[in-house]
C-alpha cells in the first residue's frame, strides 16, 4: 500500500533522446529532442511536487536526461535489462522498492508537459483503494499512469492498446474530468496543441516561446 503517508514511488521511464518523439516530425524536426527532454522535465517536476508522491525514479541511459533529472530531485537508475519500456519499469520500480521499502509504486509517462501536480495527486488518492489501477489516456486506447500496492502487483503493459490490456488484467481505471493533464500525453503535433490550451509547464514553455505554434 502507499507509504505511512499516502504517498508512492513513481517510475519515469526516458529513452534516448535520439529515438523519442518521432511522430512530432517534421513539423518540430529541429527542436524534437529539446521537447522530449522538457516534457521528462516538466513531468518529472510536477510529480515532484505532488503531495501524494514520496520518490521518482526516473529509468534512462542518456547522460543529460540523468543529470538535469537527479539535479531536480529524482532518483536515476540505468536502463539495465535495456529490454524495452516494461522491462525498464519493473527494473525501475525494484530500485524504487530498495531505495523506499514499503513504497507502492507506479509508472507514470515522461510526455506529459501540462501535468499538475493537483490532479496527480488526486488521482493517486483515487488508487489508493484499489490493488492496482491505471489512467487512460485522452486519445482513448493508451495509458499515462499504472499503479500497484505492491510492487508484486507491478505489472505494467504500456504499449498500443495499453488500456485495454490493463484493463483486461483487472487494473481499476482512475477517471474523471477533473484531470484532464494527467491524461493528456503528447506524442504528435495535435497532442502537443491541445496541451498547450491546458497550460504547459516552464521547461517546455519556454522552449516553445520562439517556435511558431503548429496548426
Amino acid at each position: 500500500m502507499p507509504d505511512a503517508d499516502g504517498r508512492w514511488c513513481l517510475v519515469v521511464p526516458v529513452k534516448r533522446l535520439a529515438l523519442a518523439k518521432t511522430r512530432l516530425s517534421p513539423a518540430y524536426a529541429l527542436h524534437r529532442r529539446e521537447l522530449a527532454l522538457s516534457f521528462a522535465l516538466d513531468t518529472t517536476t510536477a510529480a515532484l511536487a505532488s503531495g501524494g508522491v514520496r520518490a521518482v525514479v526516473v529509468v534512462t541511459d542518456e547522460l543529460e536526461v540523468a543529470d538535469l533529472l537527479a539535479a531536480a530531485g529524482a532518483d536515476v537508475v540505468a536502463d539495465e535489462p535495456d529490454a524495452g519500456l516494461n522491462p525498464a519499469l519493473v527494473h525501475g520500480a525494484a530500485a524504487a522498492a530498495v531505495a523506499h521499502p514499503g513504497c507502492a509504486v507506479g509508472a507514470l509517462s515522461a510526455d506529459l508537459p501540462a501535468l499538475r501536480p493537483d490532479e496527480l495527486t488526486r488521482a493517486l488518492g483515487r488508487a489508493a483503494k484499489h490493488e492496482t489501477a491505471f489512467v487512460r489516456d485522452a486519445a482513448g486506447d493508451g495509458t499515462t499512469l499504472v499503479l500497484a500496492r505492491s510492487v508484486s502487483e507491478f505489472l505494467p503493459a504500456f504499449g498500443p492498446g495499453s488500456a485495454r490490456r490493463h484493463e483486461a488484467a483487472g487494473f481499476t481505471e482512475i477517471a474523471g474530468d477533473d484531470i484532464p493533464t494527467l491524461r493528456q500525453d503528447v506524442d504528435d503535433t495535435d497532442d502537443l496543441a491541445v496541451a498547450r490550451s491546458l497550460g504547459l509547464g516552464p521547461r517546455t514553455s519556454r522552449l516553445l516561446a520562439g517556435i511558431p505554434e503548429v496548426g
